[in-house]
């Protein structure tokens, strides 16, 4: 991934959890670039990513689908 506003190897070196969340938030929000998001890493910072409002509805769907009662 290229962004052309920052410094990646600053960023990274800098504060290297804001930037694995800076690059997820890019990741989910601009485009995947063929690669896949980890679920992992979006479980983790789910309250820090700012993201738009539905995308961020859609993958929390996706991620903690709701289970229908039996009843």
């Amino acid at each position: 991934m290229y962004n052309w506003s920052v410094d990646e190897k600053q960023f990274k070196k800098a504060d290297s959890k804001a930037y694995e969340i800076w690059k997820l938030e890019q990741a989910i929000n601009y485009g995947l670039g063929g690669k896949k998001i980890s679920e992992k890493l979006t479980r983790k910072y789910w309250p820090k990513l700012d993201l738009d409002p539905e995308s961020k509805r859609f993958l929390e769907f996706l991620l903690w689908p709701k289970k229908k009662s039996l009843t």
